[in-house]
């Protein structure tokens, strides 16, 4: 049994976190929430019944972890579909709460509606008045809401993709149907509030960056990488980034807040004082996190970082695959529609692949002959680290993308560096204008590196793969049964 396996010995939330997983996936695609609640009801009661048969008590209460995901599921399904909106027009107020993107014929953003707290896409036939739309406006609008719909391309699910994001609907309103009221949170939660107080101040800080009179692409990337603000980068710039292998450091996740975790551990960390400097870095980690939206990649690192930070408090510093598993369930606990999120599943299985397979790389090349080669050193790391994420992702970016990007090993030793560089500047470029000029060349350093690997290296993607779901399971299948098999057997595992 798992109580045998050598991994499961040392991560033992990791069973109930894939059990916890199964009961969410299971109750998304069958049964009701008082069915869920059933099991659940059955499976605590065979926990008690069972206490003089440990084996039977495990097994019980593993059922109880994934009927457990089958309640939080069911009963978030069953809210999203009470959501009903009238056949016709309605008059609301609804608070501008993102960046505001220009479309073709429209200006795009998110808003919640003040009477229920609900979110839509709200898109505004754009003309001079509603390019001067910002975050934080409140406004009365006249329109029809339309349900997310069942729309598909490929593996894409705009449904799924409006519901994991909390959206309840969208609206189209014409040039006439609305106009600007007095600025007020009023109808808001407390949480929506502070959420938006924060994202204000990033709107600052944005304005901040096309003062510093970057080029388009420059501040694109720059937006993203230090702000997680991607409304400004072009379908090209993405193109690039993905072909190349390096759309993971346009998305906020653990590389950026290691990262900053990393500067602020060398700012404040006092070893006199060592409780008080973590929970001062702690601290302006979820402040960031909040600044940059909450993103599930990046509350998953503030997560992780967390517990690194009070495991390093009691003496122990390396990040394990239970604190991840904690981190999946709390998450998952309080979103269940994150698991469907592709940026969430990016995101945790690229940090498992990293706690699990790149420690494998010490049977190739030992630590003890890299300790006085620092430069081998970082490079055997980088290396190992970035292979160990491409097998965790590879099946999935093959799934939803249809691509494999073949020069991710160059394209990771170029792009992890510069990212560090470029989240070091950022800070100082906000304070000192001045130094813009080379946060910018830098990106525009990194942008052309990126364009010549995507546009002029040969097969710098394979296109075309689609698995199907049940294909891709299978790999990871693989993948995971490999993996297990040599921690059974290697002796110096």
């Amino acid at each position: 049994m798992w109580r045998k396996n050598r991994f499961f010995q040392s991560a033992p939330l990791a069973l109930p976190g894939v059990l916890f997983v199964v009961g969410i996936v299971l109750a998304d695609r069958m049964g009701t929430v008082g069915l869920w609640w059933l099991l659940l009801g059955v499976a605590l009661a065979g926990v008690g019944f069972c206490r003089r048969w440990p084996m039977l008590q495990s097994v019980a209460l593993l059922l109880a972890v994934a009927s457990l995901g089958g309640v939080r599921s069911s009963s978030v399904r069953r809210s999203h579909d009470r959501v009903a909106w009238p056949d016709g027009n309605v008059s609301y107020e609804a608070v501008v709460v993102s960046e505001v993107t220009e479309r073709p014929k429209t200006m795009a953003a998110d808003v919640v509606v003040a009477q229920d707290g609900s979110k839509l896409k709200c898109y505004v036939a754009k003309d001079d008045r509603s390019r001067r739309l910002r975050i934080g406006d409140r406004l009365r609008l006249s329109s029809r809401i339309e349900r997310n719909g069942d729309w598909r391309r490929g593996s894409f699910d705009y449904r799924r993709y409006q519901e994991v994001h909390g959206f309840a609907g969208r609206t189209y309103v014409r040039a006439a149907d609305w106009q600007w009221l007095a600025p007020s949170a009023e109808g808001l939660t407390w949480v929506q509030r502070l959420r938006l107080a924060f994202l204000n101040y990033r709107h600052t800080l944005l304005e901040r960056y096309r003062l510093m009179g970057a080029g388009d692409e420059e501040y694109a990337v720059v937006a993203a990488m230090t702000l997680g603000d991607k409304s400004a980068m072009s379908s090209e710039l993405r193109e690039v980034y993905a072909v190349s292998g390096a759309s993971h450091v346009l998305a906020l996740s653990g590389l950026h807040l290691g990262i900053i975790y990393m500067v602020l551990s060398l700012l404040v960390v006092n070893r006199r004082f060592r409780l008080l400097s973590q929970m001062l870095a702690v601290t302006a980690i979820w402040a960031f996190a909040l600044l940059v939206g909450l993103p599930a990649s990046v509350v998953r690192a503030a997560l992780m970082v967390s517990a690194y930070a009070l495991l390093s408090t009691i003496g122990r510093r390396r990040m394990s695959v239970n604190a991840l598993a904690l981190a999946a369930i709390t998450i998952l606990m309080v979103s269940p529609d994150s698991l469907f999120d592709v940026g969430f599943q990016m995101s945790f299985l690229a940090m498992l692949a990293i706690l699990t397979v790149q420690p494998l790389s010490e049977r190739v090349v030992r630590p003890e002959w890299l300790f006085d080669r620092p430069v081998l050193r970082w490079l055997w790391g980088l290396t190992t680290v970035s292979v160990a994420a491409q097998v965790g992702v590879a099946p999935l970016v093959a799934y939803y993308f249809g691509r494999f990007s073949t020069y991710f090993l160059l394209t990771n030793l170029i792009v992890i560096p510069a990212a560090a560089l470029i989240l070091c500047i950022a800070p100082v470029a906000l304070l000192l204008p001045v130094a813009g000029t080379v946060l910018f060349r830098v990106v525009g350093w990194l942008n052309a590196v990126l364009s010549f690997i995507a546009g002029h290296l040969p097969y710098a993607s394979i296109e075309g793969l689609h698995p199907s779901a049940l294909q891709t399971a299978l790999v990871y299948v693989i993948i995971a049964s490999t993996y297990l098999i040599i921690k059974r057997y290697d002796k110096s595992a």
